[in-house]
């Protein structure tokens, strides 16, 4: 049975959204299966995921508008806040593994991997979460034809319902899920996905600053 030009052009529109999504979850999920190197993994998970955000860049570009927004950095450092306040008092969804680059190297090796981290959890990480959760989940669950749904665009329903699942991808759930409702709200406001994106990535830059201060590895 073939498909319909419209259900056709419906999947192609999912594309940059999903496909650098699901790239970033099928490494993080399904290549440690295999047993290869943690070293070289996070770094050839980030290059594929670029390689996919530059092939979608003029789909995508509409959306994300870069401006000076003090709004989105201030819900950044809140959301950091909440992460590391709200540790110990609830409970976690599994165990963490964490990142520890000093167990299988030193000096270069340590450097590399730590900046390979914090690159990609500052500037690759909030773009491909940005575009899967709230641009293509938000509007996908109040229209399946997400092109008929402005970016921006809110219904209850939508909105519970992808914070929840935003917060349950992570291990620490419930700031997860504190952080996915705030993030929402800033796209709801500016109806730009810079906003989100800007806070998520001041709140991963700011948990990787921790874990490498800290040496608190478990929130890798």
């Amino acid at each position: 049975m073939t498909q319909s030009p419209e259900k056709k052009n419906q999947m192609q529109a999912y594309l940059p959204y999903v496909v650098p999504f699901l790239v970033f979850a099928g490494f993080t999920y399904l290549v440690p299966l295999f047993n290869m190197s943690r070293f070289l993994v996070y770094p050839a998970k980030i290059l594929s995921v670029l390689v996919l955000l530059f092939y979608f860049w003029p789909r995508i570009k509409e959306e994300i508008r870069p401006f000076w927004d003090m709004n989105a950095i201030m819900v950044g450092i809140a959301v950091f806040i909440i992460w590391i306040g709200l540790e110990g008092q609830y409970p976690q969804i599994g165990s963490p593994a964490g990142f520890n680059p000093y167990e299988s190297g030193q000096g270069v090796y340590v450097i590399l991997s730590t900046g390979f981290r914090l690159f990609g959890a500052a500037l690759v990480v909030p773009v491909i979460e940005e575009l899967f959760w709230r641009s293509f989940a938000l509007r996908f669950l109040i229209d399946n034809n997400i092109r008929r749904i402005p970016l921006g665009s809110f219904s209850w329903f939508s909105f519970i319902f992808v914070s929840i699942a935003f917060g349950l991808e992570h291990h620490r759930w419930l700031p997860g899920i504190f952080a996915g409702m705030l993030y929402a709200l800033l796209l709801y406001q500016r109806k730009n996905l810079f906003s989100p994106i800007l806070a998520h990535g001041v709140t991963n830059l700011l948990l990787g600053i921790y874990v490498i201060v800290n040496q608190d590895w478990g929130y890798w």
